[in-house]
């Protein structure tokens, strides 16, 4: 019989419905129902492409005996990550003060009152390698609470006031909320030299992270100041990526992370944010460079989106799981990507097997598990017939639609699809993809008539058209905003910039304290045992510097003192962490980069049809100045939505491109080369 959470939208909660445990969904009532019978709350925390969620669910809350422990001496809550990122922040922070470690599935034992006295992540179900197994662990925390409830109180205590005094906002220096200058962007880049694989590319050793928004940094760092190292730094860690085993050589699209340094075994789950943000980064290395590695990566990075991800409502699902059935009836990680020397003889035949086995790096020995090969792209020089390689992706790809697939969580995140906006309009204006700038179109529609309510607050998520019950949190407001503005740049349509300040007007009033440090979630929002404050970029861009990043685009669109001196306040906690933790906050480096430069402001006026507007308009989005804006507008057109077109007349009839910082403009130029110019280091 299905539990509680066969009421729920959720795919990874949906997942759990049938499981023999009586779980309930976070909700004040299944609190109450813990202080009601006097039992703790195990709270587990997932989501639904994550592998080992799905083994532990398997090895322990599908297992009757130790459902019934459960059901008999706890109240069991279930958490999709994705969904409460929120509440998944406030015990994440605890499991890593506690244990030196966080991941998922994340295991916590609270009190009625919500306060945590015991963590972990996954347990096994017999004990392994030191680590006791679940049963183990339930009969343990069981005890304790029958046998000793006042120090297990004690402990919660501890715990939470030890949260409490986790003060962000306490620990950056006092009265220097400054953005950071141009000699602690470059300590920055030394501290990423330092931690650079000059053999592999990336950063660190394994795992190894595939480190978008520290790209986008080194890119807008060598556009400001020509450092040759950033771009180098940018140019191997984005090749080799898309010729490892991260990067889906046949259908496109990036894995979550690779298990080694050398880019060969991914975790094959794939996110919707990150192929947004890589999309986005490998379309900024072609504007930089002219890569054709990084024109076909953001191509097809953007086709794998649009073809797996997006759902019919127009917006984009949030995964791909890393699992699926291998053919007997077995789910296992990586099955429906992975190849034997012996499947591609079975669709290529001999020769052109043999061909396909050397292009991609399949070998007898394999580079996974049980003699399979991830596909990478070794090096075996350029001198490829390029017609065969065509042919032989083809009929693999066609025969590998023919396994089963990975399930898909279908659920729209805000912020994810922010990111995805963003992406496919810049791609699609670079490429001339019209078709991607109108699935960007398409997305953001969704996100106003789904997401947005009357008051221009924003739903965290929604499933087949419909709104989740969650409140957006920063990153969701400001994602958002940061998808709209880049929107707005591309076709030129002044409502997306309106929509944004409406999102930016909330994080002002919601999301930031007085001293202009940024919280996680709302004023307004549901109370946790603590105000989750995080603003180190993870897998996606903090909100604190996602914000940042958004509140000075705006600033330069609008000419708002407001938004960009909250811009310069939120950058202060990169002027404090940026020499210490750069891969860790990157995004905010990169939004600092735009921050010195001005960013610069480009009003690009002309009727839209005609052709030196458009070629005006294409020089202006292929610029390299780090952060700039540009506002694309008809003469005599009402700019309330977009000030930087005001007063920005033809030039003797003819469209004109404006180059400004701060509202002060260069003289205006009818020339794309000439504004390309303006626009280049």
């Amino acid at each position: 019989m299905p539990n509680r959470l066969a009421h729920e939208t959720s795919p990874y909660l949906l997942q759990h419905a049938d499981n023999p445990v009586d779980w309930w969904p976070w909700s004040p009532q299944a609190f109450d129902e813990a202080r009601r019978r006097g039992v703790p709350v195990l709270l587990s925390v997932g989501y639904s492409s994550c592998h080992w969620c799905h083994v532990m669910a398997h090895e322990s809350f599908e297992d009757p005996a130790v459902a019934a422990l459960l059901n008999e001496h706890f109240v069991a809550v279930k958490v999709d990550r994705e969904e409460r990122p929120d509440v998944d922040a406030v015990y994440m922070e605890a499991v890593q003060a506690a244990t030196g470690q966080g991941g998922w599935p994340m295991t916590v034992f609270l009190t009625p009152d919500a306060e945590p006295f015991y963590f972990g992540t996954y347990f096994p179900p017999e004990p392994r390698h030191g680590m006791p197994s679940f049963g183990q662990v339930v009969e343990g925390v069981r005890a304790a609470w029958t046998d000793r409830r006042e120090e297990v109180g004690e402990v919660a205590g501890r715990i939470v006031a030890d949260l409490a005094g986790r003060s962000l906002a306490e620990s950056l220096p006092a009265g220097d909320q400054r953005p950071p200058r141009p000699e602690e962007l470059a300590a920055a880049l030394m501290g990423l030299t330092r931690e650079f694989d000059a053999v592999h590319g990336g950063f660190g050793g394994a795992p190894k992270f595939p480190p978008s928004m520290v790209v986008e940094f080194l890119l807008r760092h060598h556009a400001r100041t020509g450092s040759a190292g950033a771009l180098e730094m940018a140019e191997a860690t984005c090749a080799a990526m898309a010729r490892g085993g991260i990067y889906d050589q046949l259908g496109g699209g990036f894995a979550r992370y690779s298990v080694d340094r050398e880019w060969v075994v991914p975790h094959f789950e794939k996110m919707l944010y990150d192929n947004a943000l890589l999309c986005r980064a490998y379309a900024h290395l072609w504007r930089a460079t002219g890569s054709d590695l990084a024109r076909r990566i953001a191509l097809e990075t953007a086709d794998f989106m649009v073809r797996e991800l997006r759902t019919e409502q127009g917006g984009f699902a949030s995964a791909l799981d890393a699992d699926s059935d291998d053919g007997t009836g077995r789910h296992t990680e990586g099955a429906y990507y992975v190849w034997t020397p012996e499947q591609l003889r079975a669709v290529l035949g001999e020769k052109d097997a043999e061909f396909a086995a050397t292009y991609f790096g399949v070998t007898e020995d394999g580079t996974f598990e049980e003699g399979a090969s991830v596909l990478q792209l070794p090096d075996t020089g350029d001198l490829v017939d390029a017609a065969r390689v065509a042919s032989v992706k083809e009929r693999l790809l066609a025969a590998r639609a023919e396994r089963p697939r990975p399930g898909r969580d279908d659920k729209v995140v805000a912020s994810w699809n922010g990111l995805a906006v963003a992406a496919l309009a810049e791609t699609g204006a670079f490429f001339d993809r019209p078709d991607l700038v109108q699935a960007a179109t398409d997305a953001a529609d969704l996100l106003v008539r789904v997401h947005m309510d009357w008051q221009a607050r924003l739903h965290r998520t929604s499933r087949d058209g419909t709104a989740g019950t969650h409140t957006g949190v920063l990153e969701d407001y400001a994602d958002v905003a940061e998808g709209f503005l880049a929107l707005a740049s591309v076709t030129g349509e002044g409502v997306w910039v309106e929509f944004a300040g409406f999102f930016l007007d909330t994080v002002l009033v919601q999301f930031t304290a007085p001293d202009g440090t940024l919280y996680d979630t709302a004023a307004d929002a549901e109370r946790l045992i603590r105000r989750p404050q995080d603003p180190t970029d993870n897998a996606t861009p903090s909100g604190w510097t996602a914000a940042a990043g958004a509140l000075l685009s705006y600033a330069a669109l609008t000419g708002s003192a407001l938004h960009r001196d909250a811009a310069e306040r939120a950058l202060g906690v990169v002027t404090a962490l940026g020499g210490r933790a750069p891969r860790f906050i990157g995004w905010g480096l990169a939004v600092a980069e735009a921050a010195l430069d001005g960013p610069r402001e480009v009003a690009v006026v002309g009727a839209p049809d005609d052709p030196a507007t458009r070629a005006l308009h294409r020089a202006a989005l292929l610029g390299t100045a780090p952060g700039a804006v540009v506002a694309l507008g008809a003469p005599g057109e009402d700019t309330a939505e977009v000030p930087l077109l005001a007063a920005r007349p033809l030039v003797d009839g003819e469209p004109a491109a404006y180059v400004c910082r701060h509202f002060t403009c260069e003289r205006p130029t009818t020339d794309p080369e000439e504004l390309a110019e303006r626009l280049s280091p």
